[in-house]
């Protein structure tokens, strides 16, 4: 995430017409842990078409209590404002850009 990226607010960055990726995860999070190399070539495989953004579920807990975060990892994509495709538990780098690329 560029430094630009780090100064918006979450609301900012999913409201924007360019899809976003969020993780939600946490640090305890056994599959969270495996998916975070998954999740950084998928971010590397989308260059600019798409946000990948981590939320900490527990230092975020208001955000995760909005988007019913029940599991971790979940992954929401979102684009303007409007969740396209959610998916909790790990998953192979393939099927999350194939789920990411029919929505950018």
């Amino acid at each position: 995430m560029s430094k630009i990226e780090k100064m918006k607010s979450f609301s900012d960055l999913i409201n924007g017409d360019k899809a976003v990726l969020v993780d939600f995860s946490a640090e305890w999070c056994g599959p969270c842990k495996t998916m975070a190399p998954v999740i950084k070539e998928v971010a590397r495989s989308l260059g600019d078409k798409a946000s990948v953004i981590k939320v900490d579920i527990d230092k975020n807990q208001s955000t995760a209590t909005k988007y019913q975060i029940q599991g971790v990892p979940t992954f929401i994509l979102f684009k303007n404002g409007q969740i396209k495709w959610r998916q909790s538990g790990a998953m192979p780098a393939n099927q999350l850009l194939r789920a990411i690329e029919q929505h950018v």
